[in-house]
């Protein structure tokens, strides 16, 4: 079921009146929500969510035998590796098999030889990377200790299966969301105004701003080969601007959604294009996964306590394995070693990138957040491209296209939304979310800040570009 669906308008209120006037209690609530979840989930493909219950009893069963094994570290050791065995086994299966399998013959011709290795006809099921990295998370944090393994299935179910972040982040850790799971929820006015409002400003960055993005930038894609330079260059930042008001949209409608039902979610954006450098970028840009990745694969790698090569082959198997997880593609693979490249290129020459204070209108400011944007949509057109030869030709376009056409920004719309979006992100770069309007000689009216709402729904209904999947749901 899409956010941006008839299907979820009609959903979201009958499951908030059952959750907080028929199924009152926690334990009513957590089944609810189990239950909707999977409604929700099976919406798309009711048969998938055998498999996202496989997944959630693999990873329950296995914080319960870890638990009971408290004697044994060697025991709690071997359970927690089958568990991740198992469960990156169904998603190798799922998300990679066809892939490798096809690269092994491609390689394997490349020296003379002919393989024709057994393909599967199978379809990847929305979210699998998403649910798959959370309950991982589990029972890894069960084995360090971190958190005790729970008895209650429901509870568990509910926290893999949530359905406001189920299909694409923000990747929630048990030590954050499992715990809301085990207490009594009570109705929060405020905390429920507030994800409204987030909910609000969410879709018209998915609806407005990134479909009619997507809308300009798939018209225009196929044809990089004969577009000028200018054409090809705005392409990619229109690209940057889909991805950003697609994905960062999707976290904010999850988040706010699951604060109407007492829940808080951890932010997944934090206004990223206006990093001063790559570093800063990816700590503002989907922080569940970078973090994710952080702690389950560079800190245990050995982190920034090696010497300075280490740091970097540490910095380069995160981000080929970030690249891996984006999807069945070299393209992805390729986008995470660039970032991996400018990332150790910060690391070899010792650049500060922990700023302290907020980022400002100074020259120096805005130098770093332009080089930093445009590395970003280097990184984007790469992301974009559907082989890493048509990424390379649409660079080579780039530079040996030297005609200048500003055509392509007539009556482009997404142009528009996208200065505004920035605009009105830029005033509001230091709140959580950019409808959390201050408290001031304005906005302190009641009235103003519902005209503010009503005008930003008016917008949705009336420029929405053609309604687009979320570009993070093929993850």
């Amino acid at each position: 079921m899409l956010f941006n669906s008839f299907e979820f308008l009609v959903f979201l209120p009958v499951v908030f009146a059952l959750y907080w006037f028929v199924f009152k209690g926690r334990k009513p609530q957590n089944l609810l929500i189990v239950i909707a979840s999977y409604v929700f989930y099976g919406w798309w493909d009711w048969k998938f969510l055998f498999l996202i219950a496989f997944t959630s009893l693999c990873s329950f069963l296995s914080g319960k035998f870890i638990a009971k094994n408290e004697d044994s570290p060697k025991k709690q050791k071997w359970i927690s590796a089958a568990n991740i065995i198992v469960n990156l086994s169904v998603l190798g299966v799922f998300k990679y098999y066809n892939f490798f399998a096809e690269s092994l013959a491609d390689l394997l011709s490349a020296f003379g030889f002919q393989a024709d290795f057994v393909t599967l006809n199978v379809i990847l099921p929305v979210g699998i990377s998403f649910y798959t990295f959370q309950a991982l998370s589990y029972s890894i944090d069960v084995y360090k200790g971190k958190i005790k393994a729970t008895d209650d299935i429901v509870e568990f179910f509910a926290y893999i299966s949530f359905f406001p972040q189920l299909v694409a982040g923000p990747i929630e850790r048990a030590t954050n969301l499992l715990p809301q799971f085990q207490k009594d929820r009570n109705f929060d006015y405020a905390k429920a105004v507030d994800g409204c409002r987030q909910m609000l400003w969410g879709f018209f960055k998915k609806m407005v701003v990134a479909d009619n993005c997507a809308t300009a930038v798939n018209e225009h894609w196929a044809d990089y080969q004969t577009l000028p330079t200018v054409t090809l260059m705005l392409l990619g930042v229109l690209f940057a601007f889909q991805i950003y008001c697609d994905f960062s949209g999707y976290s904010d409608i999850a988040i706010g959604c699951a604060r109407l039902f007492g829940f808080d979610l951890k932010q997944n954006f934090n206004f990223p294009y206006f990093s001063r450098s790559i570093p800063e970028f990816w700590r503002r840009w989907h922080i569940s996964l970078t973090t994710w990745f952080r702690d389950y694969i560079y800190f245990p790698l050995g982190g920034s306590r090696c010497n300075k090569w280490k740091i970097i082959r540490n910095v380069f198997i995160v981000w080929a394995v970030s690249g891996l997880w984006h999807g069945a593609n070299w393209t992805f693979v390729c986008w995470g070693l660039f970032h991996a490249v400018l990332l150790a290129i910060y690391n070899i020459f010792g650049i500060n990138t922990k700023y302290k204070d907020t980022v400002s209108l100074s020259v120096k400011s805005i130098l770093q957040m332009t080089l930093t944007f445009a590395l970003a949509v280097i990184g984007w057109i790469i992301f974009r491209a559907e082989s890493i030869s048509q990424a390379a030709e649409y660079f080579k376009a780039m530079v040996s296209n030297p005609l200048i056409d500003f055509s392509m920004l007539y009556g482009k719309k997404a142009v528009v939304f996208a200065a505004i979006l920035m605009i009105i992100e830029w005033l509001q770069r230091e709140k959580v979310h950019a409808l959390q309007l201050p408290d001031n000689k304005v906005f302190k009216y009641e009235i103003v800040r519902w005209g503010v709402y009503f005008i930003l729904t008016i917008i949705i209904l009336a420029v929405h570009g053609s309604s687009q999947t979320f570009i993070y749901f093929q993850f």
